[in-house]
């Protein structure tokens, strides 16, 4: 699929897309969940989900068909994980979107956001342990939606005009990141590489 192709498909469905993005954040908002600086929450959602827009269209299996189920999935990817949903209350809140005139993949999207669920842990390599991975490589579309909630937390870490903590932390992770995670598009591990060694800041 090209760029083009990909966005027109996009915005003939951007409203059933936008509806999936305002619920994600409205569940996050409902813990009182911020991002970064006292951000709302679905300033990482909507800044995870661009990367979707900007990469999708280089997936080897993507077809038009899955393209809000991959949305669905990478507004939602932290619902279980920080918003207190049960794999089950996912279930139950894609369903309404469709209900409401979404065409999510509901077992498909609920998938790939329980296998982004990080793992229990005192540490952050507890809950990002081998198992976690795993399950990342063998659930369709994960690896990507994963790089994608990585490059949106790094992309963060450049806004400011020094880097934060989690830029170095990041950076010391890149390799076994890039080797646990499974394959993903070319660009997408460039681009990451290419935000972890800016020290400009733009």
């Amino acid at each position: 699929m090209t760029p083009s192709l990909f966005l027109q498909k996009y915005f003939a469905e951007e409203s059933a897309i936008e509806r999936i993005a305002d619920r994600a954040a409205a569940i996050h908002a409902a813990v009182n969940q911020t991002y970064g600086h006292g951000l709302p929450y679905a300033f990482h959602l909507r800044l995870t989900a661009s990367f979707v827009t900007r990469f999708a269209y280089l997936l080897p299996d993507f077809t038009e068909d899955k393209l809000q189920t991959l949305y669905a999935a990478a507004y939602f990817h932290d619902s279980i994980e920080d918003a207190r949903l049960t794999y089950n209350d996912l279930v139950h809140e894609l369903q309404q979107l469709n209900d409401a005139g979404c065409a999510i993949d509901v077992h498909a999207a609920t998938e790939a956001v329980y296998a982004l669920t990080n793992e229990k842990g005192r540490t952050r390599a507890e809950r990002a342990d081998e198992r976690y991975y795993a399950g990342i490589r063998s659930t369709p579309y994960a690896s990507f939606l994963k790089m994608c909630d990585r490059l949106a937390n790094v992309r963060y870490t450049t806004l400011h005009a020094l880097p934060s903590r989690m830029h170095g932390v990041y950076l010391k992770e890149l390799p076994h990141f890039l080797e646990a995670i499974g394959p993903v598009p070319a660009p997408m591990v460039e681009t990451l590489r290419g935000y972890l060694n800016d020290t400009l800041h733009d």
